[in-house]
């Protein structure tokens, strides 16, 4: 998922790929099975390494090769879910794309047998009963650790759009949970979660890093959970904010914003441009509204502290973006999604719709299974 080298000026398009995290659902009770393990075996024999098992038994997680082009980016994630789709199918299970399992009793939490897992039950305790949570975690090519810090100092102000943008778990086990991205919620209880922390040089993120480590805050770089980070293992920037998105249109969508957050940033780190710093308080508050309140409510303005509509927040995000939308070839595609999300909803939204209609959260799960892979590409591939 890297990137090739590139300067300010004339710079090649940036390289995107995309990991994804499903939930495998009964399709009679609609709740969570721990049966991960069948469905990646099965799915590996199509699709090599890009899929494999998760924290828990619930989860299965796929991966794309990096991508310039989005049409390119579409069709993988496309044909990746249609796979896992199918081997789930197999095992007559279904599989869902929500940050939040919708019904179910995960907790205790069936565990993926894993050295790492072990490790990380005996030094977190009980943190780890509540992460059945999935999320999509765009990973955008960059030069070098040192420019992908100087990236994310920029980006920073931006997390709690992003938040917003991709909301999708409001259920957890049976009840709504007043939050339209509760995985955000619990996502945040690790102690090296949330928003990044502003990086004054390479030096201190290492410094601050091996702090964390000898402090058992962290097992290894692999627990560095902040929103964005650098990848410890492939030579991008990666973003950890979004839920899990419900359709293909919503991943595809994410990744296009993504890309052009990290062109944007870059071209302003290359200018010399001083990064916008809030206080750390109100970032966080601010990446809390925006789980609470999703698309449908109010976000914080960081620049003075008031509540305005958390849609005008994403609206002066994809502005500011637009130049490096257009320079990629991405306006179009997400002048189409964000007006498709305006008469939809985020996926949060539409997941409430779907139990408005009859009060039945088994309805969420329905729904969910239709709009993660569609029955017809299922059978089309078969």
């Amino acid at each position: 998922m890297g990137s090739r080298r590139h300067t300010p000026a004339g710079a090649p398009p940036l390289t995107v790929g995309v990991e994804e995290e499903f939930l495998l659902v009964d399709p009679v009770s609609r709740q969570v099975s721990a049966e991960a393990g069948k469905v990646v075996l099965d799915a590996a024999s199509e699709l090599g390494v890009l899929v494999t098992r998760e924290m828990t038994r619930h989860q299965v997680e796929t991966r794309t090769d990096p991508h310039i082009g989005m049409a390119g980016l579409a069709e993988q994630i496309r044909s990746t879910r249609v796979a896992v789709a199918r081997a789930a199918a197999g095992q007559g299970l279904r599989i869902v794309s929500s940050g939040t399992p919708v019904l179910g009793h995960p907790v205790p939490t069936a565990f993926t047998p894993d050295p790492r897992y072990t490790r990380s039950a005996a030094l977190f305790g009980a943190l780890d009963d509540e992460q059945v949570v999935c999320a999509c975690h765009i990973h955008v090519g960059v030069p070098d650790r040192a420019t992908a810090l100087r990236i994310s100092n920029h980006l920073r102000p931006w997390v709690p759009a992003l938040i917003a943008l991709a909301a999708n778990s409001p259920f957890w086990a049976g009840r709504d949970t007043g939050h339209a991205s509760w995985r955000t919620t619990v996502w945040g209880r690790w102690p090296v979660a949330g928003p990044p922390p502003y990086f004054e040089s390479e030096s201190h993120f290492e410094d601050l890093v091996g702090r964390l480590a000898a402090t058992d805050s962290i097992m290894d770089r692999g627990g560095l959970y902040w929103d964005i980070r650098p990848s410890h293992h492939v030579p991008t920037l990666e973003f950890r904010a979004a839920d899990a998105c419900p359709t293909v249109g919503d991943t595809v969508l994410l990744a296009a914003v993504a890309r052009a957050m990290v062109a944007t940033a870059l071209q302003a780190v290359h200018a010399g441009e001083a990064p916008f710093r809030p206080q750390p308080e109100m970032l966080r508050a601010a990446c809390w509204r925006a789980a609470r309140d999703g698309l449908a409510g109010d976000a914080v303005d960081l620049a003075d502290g008031r509540l305005r509509p958390a849609a005008q927040e994403v609206e002066r995000l994809l502005h500011r973006l637009h130049p490096a939308l257009r320079r990629h070839g991405d306006a179009d595609l997400v002048r189409a999604g964000w007006a498709r999300l305006g008469a939809e909803g985020s996926g949060a939204d539409r997941q409430r719709a779907a139990h408005r209609r009859r009060g039945r959260l088994t309805d969420v799960v329905d729904h969910l299974i239709s709009t993660t892979v569609p029955a017809d590409d299922v059978d089309a591939r078969r």
